[in-house]
């Protein structure tokens, strides 16, 4: 016989859920998830619908360098361009600036020499006039990734940049138009000596006999059409010596006549990789590529490359620890001397120390630098060459995946073998414990894992949250998911819910406070970096997020009931339009689902909620008749209403009556 009507509220708590059988879950965590997508789970209780991403710039970080016609007077289907360090490719797109009209690359119509930075490009229609000598060149539809990017924040003028690494140039972006940082600076280099001509330059003013031009550097010469391409670099004496350079000159140079410098040659780097760092009072910024020597950067004395020694050529990780730069390259951990970015003279305190394996990443925690290799970590303590000491943290078990490596809440965490770990400090001072954080997603993280090329991670500090993003070239956003770990117990690899994301397509990301505000990035093949956490939409695409409840027993899963109500509290920011649907016994294809209740709701914000606060109370609840009876049920929310902002699903109670026993 049936009773009288019960009610139950399900707090909902916990996140996503996978390991456990689904009876289990609807028993022991009935306000967890089988589905959460584009749902956070919030330290201030319930789950809400994440922020969308738009465009930190309006501007694409631009391709191949800064491009350049190669003399005045070109006419027809041929141009020949220079400054460029990397080939481009058939149909291929460019403006010229003050030439009207796009012009396309033919089909094999691209000469190129990486040597001298120059191309002879074949169009599929003419020149509508001639350029000008070094007039602009840009490219408008190529599709590459952004291989490093970096947010950088000067404290001492409180301005916050972007920087940009794509296609072997350096960007920066206060929001606006990019500009390009890859010119080096040799001192206030001139011309020595007039009526120069042919493929070698005598050069003076060169500001050190250590620091000089490069191999693959570009120059232009006041008063001299082209760009030339440094081929060969003799000994600097006095600040002066002989340049070996392409093309022939153009015309004599005047005695005097400056050179300015355009970029250094930094081809054949992958994923690039930043280290902040301040040895004099000034904010530096470290990168490395993989494949070139280190570079640093600042806004005011522009790059220097780091070609301190041969040892450091390659190097793939980079931090600064103790005053003292670090490079990982290979199975060696190479630092510099103290204070000194580019000495690695073993005398003045640089040195290298070997690791068993090849170095995956590096990161500082609690005044200790942490090694990660693929099948070790390593700790490393001490002040100075005389002191460092290497310890063993774990020696089989290391980090996969580099650009996993996040501090968060205290604690490191990392992609293992196993999955997503974290790198806790015990009771014990100096000791270590291994924890597995994605213990409960663990069989979506190893497809996530396998189902993409390229992972990258930021932490989004305001909300405790660690953020996992998956990459492949070529593949649609709407496929492309995530994962959102939000810390609710520090130092507790148990302390971690999770969420998944879909519509994030990321290859690099960055994150970091400002002043008193977070900023988090990310830029994936489009050329463009984008804000995260910024509006309500993905750059124009409407959000859906969706959050389907376990199957919940309700004290009893061989008890039969009749549901008759679920009311949801919410706590909205904004209007809310979403769905809401039954669905009973694990939708066993025996069992008859509802054919009437649930369905399409929608909060009027400004009506209803106008002075709602995220993380408040509750103002507003969504009550939905139901119908039928069931064993178990599951509740199925779902949104996707083009330019809402955020919510919170903070609560639902649901109403029944207890019928007979199965």
């Amino acid at each position: 016989m049936a009773t009288g009507w019960e009610s139950t509220p399900v707090e909902l708590r916990g996140g996503l859920v996978s390991n456990v059988s689904r009876l289990q879950q609807g028993i022991k965590a009935p306000g967890s998830a089988r589905i959460l997508t584009n749902f956070e789970p919030s330290v201030k209780g319930g789950y809400r619908r994440i922020n969308g991403f738009s465009k930190y710039s309006s501007s694409i970080v631009p391709v191949y360098g800064e491009a350049v016609a190669q003399g005045s007077g070109q006419t027809g289907t041929t141009l020949v361009i220079s400054n460029l360090f990397f080939e481009p490719s058939d149909a291929d797109t460019f403006t010229i600036a003050g030439v009207a009209n796009t012009y396309t690359i033919a089909s094999s119509g691209v000469s190129y020499s990486s040597t001298n930075k120059e191309a002879t490009l074949t169009l599929t229609t003419s020149l509508d006039s001639s350029p000008a000598d070094k007039a602009a060149i840009t490219f408008t539809n190529r599709t590459s990734n952004i291989e490093g990017l970096r947010h950088v924040y000067d404290s001492a003028s409180k301005t916050g940049s972007t920087l940009a690494w794509r296609e072997s140039t350096l960007w920066s972006s206060i929001g606006g138009a990019w500009t390009n940082e890859s010119a080096p600076s040799y001192g206030t280099v001139l011309v020595d000596g007039g009526s120069q001509t042919g493929t070698s330059l005598i050069v003076d003013g060169v500001g050190s006999d250590t620091y000089v031009p490069h191999v693959g550097d570009t120059f232009s010469i006041a008063g001299v059409e082209k760009v030339y391409t440094v081929l060969s670099v003799p000994t600097i004496t006095s600040g002066g010596g002989t340049l070996s350079i392409y093309p022939t000159l153009a015309s004599s140079p005047a005695n005097d006549a400056a050179m300015t410098f355009l970029s250094v040659d930094m081809a054949g780097g992958t994923k690039c990789r930043f280290a902040s760092f301040n040895f004099d009072g000034t904010e530096r910024v470290a990168m490395v590529d993989g494949s070139n020597y280190p570079i640093s950067w600042n806004s005011s004395e522009g790059l220097t490359v780091l070609d301190g020694s041969t040892d450091i050529l390659g190097a793939a990780s980079v931090r600064s620890f103790k005053n003292h730069m670090f490079f990982g390259n290979g199975s060696n951990l190479v630092f510099s001397a103290p204070f000194a970015q580019n000495d690695y003279t073993a005398a003045n305190g640089a040195g290298i120390l070997r690791l068993p394996f090849d170095i995956t990443g590096l990161i500082v925690f609690r005044e200790k630098m942490i090694i990660f290799t693929q099948s070790s970590i390593h700790q490393l303590s001490g002040n100075t060459a005389a002191d460092f000491a290497m310890s063993d943290i774990s020696d089989d078990l290391g980090c996969s995946e580099p650009d996993t490596i996040q501090e968060v809440g205290g604690d490191i965490m990392f992609m293992g073998p196993d999955g997503l770990r974290l790198l806790g400090a015990t009771a014990r001072i100096g000791d270590f414990s291994l924890g597995l954080a994605s213990r409960q997603i663990q069989d979506e993280l190893t497809d996530f894992v396998t189902g993409f090329t390229n992972l990258t991670s930021l932490v989004i500090r305001g909300k405790s949250q660690y953020r996992i993003m998956g990459y492949t070239a070529g593949t649609l956003d709407s496929v492309t998911d995530g994962f959102i770990g939000t810390q609710f117990t520090d130092q507790e690899a148990a302390g971690f819910s999770w969420g998944k994301t879909t519509g994030i397509k990321a290859y690099r990301a960055t994150s970091i406070i400002t002043g008193s505000t977070e900023v988090t990035q990310f830029s994936g093949e489009t050329g463009y970096v984008y804000t995260l956490d910024s509006g309500n939409d993905f750059d124009g695409t409407t959000i859906s997020a969706f959050y389907y409840t376990p199957f919940m027993a309700i004290n009893d899963p061989r008890l039969r009931k009749t549901l008759y109500k679920a009311t949801t509290y919410y706590d909205p920011e904004g209007n809310v339009t979403g769905t809401l649907t039954f669905k009973y016994d694990f939708q066993r294809p025996d069992v008859i689902q509802p054919l009437s209740g649930g369905g399409s709701f929608a909060i009027l914000g400004s009506a209803i909620f106008g002075t709602s606060a995220y993380g408040g109370d509750p103002e507003t609840v969504i009550e939905t008749q139901a119908t039928g009876s069931f064993f178990t049920v599951s509740l199925q929310y779902e949104f996707a209403t083009a330019g809402e902002p955020p919510f919170v699903i903070d609560t639902v109670l649901l109403e029944y009556a207890n019928n007979d026993r199965k």
